[in-house]
């Protein structure tokens, strides 16, 4: 049967539901919010994405603060359900076999759009191929080229299999999934083969959308061309391979850049990046959003629905949070710190208290997002907190198993924590999930975000805490540089270019703006001045949240790439 969708999203990871482990991060959590939003507008889209059988994985930490990474158990068929089709990929001069499963995502007006999970863990499979989909991000780079060749080529296989015939707009959402376009040249060289190979890939290109995401040039995938003809060589012939791979290597995201006509950054001063790493591409600047609905806590969206009844429809409206009575501001978010410290004290026997100023910082933790600044001077952190007004905070984040500086700053965390506990309550919450980051970013008090400029592409956590009305106090980089109202609608952390100065020189700058904020200005007027902590809370909904959401950001898409 023909379907009427005419956009296919790809992404390597979608975050829908914290049961279903298919995601790591920020990518994963910006496609699911992405879809929610596609569903909520009826949008004629489609999701493509690789299945997990074994998740990202399941953190614990020992007494030591080691990570161990455990694989995820789960019922795919709890969830979701299998398509009656298998395709085959010709891979390595065999052919993979790839099972499909289907979800929908429901939204606000009871429209669905389904979202396609490619599994190769199909019993004709080897038992190599068959782990293909095990781990997301796993494996050595042979394993990565296998999985983004799955999601790539093997999506536009399974488009066409499952009679999605209308595809207009191919959206890659980061590079991972660039190998489509070989697929679309394939067949468009079938369909049309009086044409020439210009025609073609102008064909395949006016079709294509890409969004860039790491400003970082080490997180952009890449294969040696030895490696793709290895595997890929009866798939395309050696000529094909030598023309996709620059200087002996295939870069994911250079393939994705050369065969877009829209391309586009995650805010307007990652875009400013990626330009600059990527001189003569025409980037364009759409900023992210998280999904309104799923990241409000309870008691807001009760308080929205009194005080801005159609903002479930219209996040725009948030802009009337002004309006609501400082008070039931409060109340809402004690309400929402009262489930966090619940879940927290359960989990840690810590005794953490509600009347205490609770910081929060959850990322992936990784080098450059430096998770560990705020215990740059352990000794000037216990003195505020003994000396000016007390502090607890919660922590949460898992770091790539492959990742041993991140790894390391974990162990270290632990360490802190345990040197710092008869002065600050601090927790750090195993096995970071979509659960986990709900209730963080609803209930504590300031959110915290210590990226190195200029290589935090966008953030997203800050947006879901300013729909709970959580001030930020973030390093003015990514989303936060046009979010950021100094006394407004949170506070900046001072940084320097790590190219100017040096590291520690930058990291001491850092952490003593994080304590300077703290001392003379946060601290205080959270003890002793709630009107104007309220009025803040007020203005982080109303400025922030009612822009930095995923329908405004889909309304851009909808505008900028998909009608082109």
């Amino acid at each position: 049967m023909q379907k009427k969708e005419e956009i296919a999203y790809f992404s390597m990871e979608v975050g829908i539901d914290s049961r279903i482990p298919t995601y790591s991060g920020g990518l994963g959590i910006l496609a699911g919010d992405t879809l929610r939003s596609c569903a909520d507008i009826g949008a004629p889209i489609v999701g493509i994405t690789l299945m997990n059988n074994k998740g990202y994985f399941f953190q614990k930490l020992d007494d030591q603060g080691n990570q161990i990474e455990i694989p995820v158990e789960w019922s795919i068929d709890d969830f979701m359900e299998l398509e009656n089709i298998n395709i085959s990929i010709p891979v390595e001069g065999r052919k993979i076999k790839v099972q499909v499963w289907k979800y929908l995502v429901t939204g606000i007006t009871g429209c669905q759009i389904p979202i396609y999970f490619l599994d190769t863990n199909v019993k004709e499979n080897s038992e190599y191929d068959r782990e293909i989909t095990y781990f997301l991000y796993g494996g050595d780079e042979k394993y990565r080229l296998y999985q983004e060749i799955i999601l790539g080529i093997g999506g536009v296989l399974v488009l066409d299999a499952l009679g999605y015939k209308n595809i207009k707009k191919y959206h890659m959402n980061e590079g991972h999934s660039s190998l489509l376009v070989l697929e679309l040249i394939k067949k468009e060289n079938e369909k049309f083969g009086d044409r020439t190979t210009e025609e073609i890939i102008r064909s395949v290109r006016n079709k294509c959308i890409f969004t860039t995401h790491t400003p970082i040039q080490s997180a952009h995938d890449k294969f040696s061309i030895s490696l793709v003809k290895e595997v890929l060589g009866g798939y395309i012939g050696n000529n094909e391979i030598d023309k996709i791979c620059q200087n002996g290597v295939l870069n994911m995201t250079l393939l994705a850049l050369n065969n877009s006509l829209y391309i586009n950054g995650v805010s307007k001063k990652q875009q400013k990046v990626s330009s600059s790493m990527f001189p003569g591409y025409p980037i364009d600047s759409i900023s992210n959003g998280v999904h309104h609905i799923f990241w409000t806590s309870k008691s807001f969206r009760k308080l929205f629905d009194k005080y801005a009844s159609n903002w479930r429809v219209d996040p725009s409206y948030l802009r009337h949070a002004t309006l609501v009575p400082r008070r039931e501001i409060m109340d809402a978010h004690l309400k929402s710190k009262r489930e966090l410290l619940d879940f927290v004290n359960t989990k840690k026997n810590i005794g953490m208290d509600i009347d205490i100023f609770t910081i929060g910082f959850a990322r992936r933790i990784t080098k450059y997002k430096r998770f560990d600044l705020l215990f740059n001077d352990i000794e000037k952190l216990k003195d505020i907190a003994l000396n000016t007004f007390p502090i607890q905070i919660i922590l949460a984040g898992k770091s790539h198993p492959k990742d041993f500086d991140g790894k390391r700053t974990i162990k270290n965390i632990y360490n802190i924590i345990n040197d710092l506990s008869d002065h600050i309550k601090i927790v750090f919450l195993e096995n970071y999930d979509i659960e986990i980051a709900k209730l963080i970013t609803s209930g504590v008090d300031v959110w915290l975000n210590t990226p190195q400029v200029p290589n935090e592409a966008s953030g997203t956590s800050g947006m879901k805490a300013s729909l709970n009305g959580v001030p930020s106090l973030s390093i003015l980089d990514g989303w936060w540089i046009d979010g950021h109202i100094e006394d407004v609608t949170g506070w900046k952390i001072e940084s320097a270019p790590i190219k100017n100065v040096a590291a520690d020189t930058n990291n001491f700058i850092g952490s003593n703006s994080i304590y300077s904020k703290l001392e003379s200005v946060i601290l205080p007027m959270f003890y002793s001045n709630k009107k104007k902590w309220t009025k803040i809370m007020r203005y982080t909904i109303s400025f922030n949240g009612s822009f930095f959401n995923s329908k405004r950001m889909l309304q851009q898409y909808m505008l900028k790439a998909y009608s082109i």
